[in-house]
């Protein structure tokens, strides 16, 4: 088909679409797919990509590639969500959301047998037994079952205990026997009503229901007591001991929040962070982060919608209450979405966006280990596109200026390469040709000194410029770089920190980065860190200022003076215990008599010829 006849095509589509909910899906001229989405008007939805011109390029590239649209009417926008989660895993669409979580998360089966065994799998079969889990954790499932092994004796052996060959006396006990982790139900000395009764036990904690099983324990201990089997009862406090020891390690709030899961999200600018906690008696029971790799722009009310769906599904999820951030924006029948103000659940939510954040921070640390080179690279493309470059800005010099009512006017300067801090090239500027608080000329003074030095002794230029202010502080820097006929050659910008909007040269109209940028990261932490390493020198040397003033106070020691007896005893503390001997090989002897008695009216210590 031709361009027009697809057009066409298409738009006879999107006209015969129901006003109903359900799911859509986009495919190229070869058949592929392209994107799933669900709507809660397929109608207006649909015709939504073609009315008007997409804003993203993302976007526009999809819809220029759309050939055929197939759709499914859905009962609710809920069942809409629920399909369009399971198509994009299975048929992973190139322009959807990619959740990174390719792992096989074990389980923990009670198998469907007499004397049923209780062990890990990471394959759920549709045979009867009873799987709990996905366990994203394979830690904490391995501490619950060791907990399990540790309270109840089970069989651990695949032999047929059923009624006929144990009534045959076919099996003989084994070493686990004779080692007290089974009761050898294989040779008869266990009922199958004890068994069973552990196997209830046992799933009541793997559920996260501790507290009703401590209590159980607890009835059966008092029984033993009264009835003097104190051995008994001291096996059955043992048990009790180390469900509370699990229990306290789980429990980060109030035990009556119950059956409740929690959902936080971490929104970057292509990149998604999602958390999941399942709370059962105020005992986190699951754990989980996934990884959601934007494709066209989506919203964080979209990721979550679409994570909530995901998680419940994946974890099978019966849970009356969600905590969220924020209104996910979709409704479930019989679950309440919570946005916590304050309090325990509040604390839940935090928790779950701290592990978001760890999470996070981990795969950066993981993604540089493996590839350091390739991160800086994706953050100085990004920081090139956005800036409008032509090279990669793999060194960048950031300034700021510092003065104290106008007094002992300071600059700094740091610079990150491949967009990290290189500490050994941070430069300090004692302003010299500038009376007063004039922030312009000082950026226009350390400007050109910096880059005429550099010019002399004939090194290597940034590839960008970054000054602390707006368009004064920036025009001043220009002037200088214009003296030294670099103007042109280096791209220079001001980010003025109110509403940290980034200024170019001869353009009134600031840019505005997304708060999510990474670019916009960068440039902030350049613009803090100049700020901070100009507040450490300024703050010295108004302390120094102060000092040498105290000193010059003194009638007859000047400035020069003041800077020898500070260079050699680092404080005025120190000068005013030195003897006149020890003033005087620093400033000669009529001088340090005058020091010395300032300090000490009632010692005149003339200094001896």
């Amino acid at each position: 088909m031709t361009k027009e006849e697809t057009h066409k095509h298409l738009l006879s589509i999107v006209h015969s679409l129901p006003a109903s909910p359900g799911v859509y899906r986009y495919y190229d001229k070869e058949g592929k797919i392209l994107y799933v989405g669900k709507a809660k008007n397929l109608r207006k939805r649909v015709s939504s990509y073609f009315n008007k011109k997409p804003e993203s390029g993302k976007l526009r590239v999809l819809v220029k590639k759309i050939n055929d649209i197939k759709f499914i009417v859905t009962e609710t926008e809920l069942d809409a969500l629920l399909l369009e989660n399971n198509l994009i895993k299975k048929l992973q669409p190139r322009y959807n959301v990619l959740l990174k979580d390719d792992k096989n998360f074990p389980w923990l089966c009670i198998k469907n047998e007499p004397f049923p065994r209780v062990f890990p799998t990471r394959h759920v079969l549709q045979d009867g037994s009873e799987y709990f889990g996905p366990y994203a954790s394979v830690r904490m499932m391995k501490t619950l079952l060791d907990t399990i092994r540790q309270l109840y004796p089970l069989r651990t052996c695949k032999l047929n205990l059923n009624a006929k060959n144990i009534d045959r006396k076919k099996y003989n006990v084994c070493l686990e026997y004779h080692l007290g982790n089974c009761k050898g139900p294989c040779a008869g000395l266990q009922s199958e009503a004890d068994y069973q009764q552990t196997i209830t036990h046992i799933r009541a904690i793997i559920k996260g229901n501790l507290s009703e099983v401590i209590d159980e324990l607890k009835k059966l201990m008092q029984r033993f007591a009264e009835k003097m089997e104190f051995e008994q009862a001291q096996l059955i406090k043992e048990k009790i001991d180390i469900l509370e020891n699990y229990k306290s390690k789980s429990t980060i709030v109030n035990p009556r929040i119950s059956n409740v899961d929690v959902i936080s999200i971490l929104d970057e600018e292509n990149i998604a962070y999602v958390n999941y906690l399942k709370v059962m008696n105020g005992a986190i029971v699951q754990a989980h982060t996934v990884e959601v790799r934007k494709k066209l722009n989506e919203s964080s009310q979209d990721i979550l919608a679409f994570s909530i769906a995901d998680f419940r599904q994946r974890f099978g999820s019966r849970s009356k209450e969600i905590l969220v951030p924020f209104d996910p924006g979709i409704e479930w029948p019989e679950v309440k979405f919570t946005v916590p103000q304050r309090g325990d659940k509040k604390q839940l939510l935090e928790l779950s966006r701290r592990n978001t954040k760890y999470f996070k921070m981990e795969r950066i640390k993981q993604q540089e280990l493996i590839d350091p080179e390739r991160h800086s690279k994706r953050v100085l493309e990004k920081m090139k596109s956005d800036l409008r470059m032509n090279v990669l800005p793999k060194t960048i010099e950031c300034f700021d200026n510092s003065n104290f009512q106008g007094d002992y006017p300071v600059a700094s300067m740091v610079q990150f390469v491949n967009a990290k801090p290189n500490k050994k090239n941070y430069r300090h500027f004692n302003i010299k040709t500038v009376k007063g608080a004039n922030d312009f000329a000082s950026m226009e003074e350390i400007i050109l000194r910096r880059y005429g030095r550099l010019q002399e002794e004939k090194k290597p230029l940034p590839e960008l410029i970054i000054v602390d202010g707006g368009k004064g502080q920036l025009s001043a820097a220009v002037k200088s770089l214009k003296q030294l006929g670099l103007y042109g050659k280096i791209t220079i910008i001001g980010i003025a920190k109110k509403l940290e909007e980034i200024y170019f040269p001869n353009d009134s109209l600031p840019l505005y980065l997304d708060k999510k940028s990474e670019s916009l990261r960068i440039i902030q932490r350049l613009r803090d860190e100049a700020h901070r390493f100009g507040i450490t020198h300024h703050r010295k040397r108004r302390q120094k200022g102060t000092l040498e003033s105290e000193l010059t106070s003194i009638s007859g020691i000047g400035p020069d003076t003041a800077k020898k007896l500070l260079r050699k005893f680092k404080s005025v503390k120190m000068i005013k215990i030195q003897e006149v001997s020890a003033l005087a090989k620093v400033t000669g002897k009529a001088k340090a008599e005058i020091v010395f008695n300032y300090f000490h009216p009632l010692q005149h210590k003339p200094l001896q010829q």
